[in-house]
């Protein structure tokens, strides 16, 4: 079963689940406005790819961070995270606590979901 981490209103959250729906991939959708991130998740996440590649520097969260406030080691990025989760990357999607997509490409979806 994949989880599909995210927030619901994101638009390229919207276009991965209108792939997935299409593709007729499962998966439980969680919500980080109403669910949250705990911290043993995100330092599983930590143990596949760094920091920088989780945090999404392009979003509005981000963008009205102010300086002092950016993380600049996986600690403080952590913090941030937890506090703000949608300064996560998203959509990112595991399977068996395993991250198998961050972000969204038709194409590398084709690759993930077509084995």
């Amino acid at each position: 079963m994949y989880t599909l981490y995210a927030i619901p209103n994101c638009d390229t959250v919207k276009k991965a689940r209108v792939w997935l729906a299409e593709h007729g991939v499962d998966y439980q959708f969680h919500d980080y406005k109403k669910q949250g991130i705990d911290r043993k998740t995100i330092e599983n996440w930590l143990t596949q790819k760094p920091w920088e590649e989780l945090v999404n520097r392009a979003g509005t969260t981000w963008r009205q961070l102010p300086e002092a406030e950016k993380p600049t080691q996986a600690e403080t990025a952590i913090a941030l995270m937890i506090a703000k989760p949608s300064v996560i990357r998203r959509p990112l999607i595991e399977a068996g606590n395993r991250i198998i997509a961050l972000g969204f490409k038709p194409e590398a979806y084709e690759n993930v979901f077509s084995r």
